[in-house]
């Protein structure tokens, strides 16, 4: 029922593995397999589980890091 899907942070912050995903309407979605700093994209990223229907890409996404959320997106794979 759930896709791994790629994403990139807008916001400031890294997601880790475990972190927890939401959409906009504050509904847990999936969650982080692992995320880092992109050292050669100059950006954060990482991949995460999500339920299907949430999937696309360019689709908006928070993050849930230490008790507050961060803007991303997801994005195509592999990252470019």
């Amino acid at each position: 029922e759930k896709k791994l899907v790629g994403f990139e942070v807008i916001g400031k912050g890294i997601a880790r593995q475990n972190y927890e995903v939401f959409n906009y309407k504050n509904e847990n979605i999936g969650v982080v397999t692992s995320g880092s700093m992109s050292p050669s994209l100059n950006k954060a990223i990482g991949m995460a589980y999500v339920i299907i229907n949430e999937a696309q890409v360019e689709n908006k996404i928070l993050i849930k890091v230490r008790n507050k959320y961060i803007d991303a997106k997801i994005v195509n794979l592999p990252f470019l």
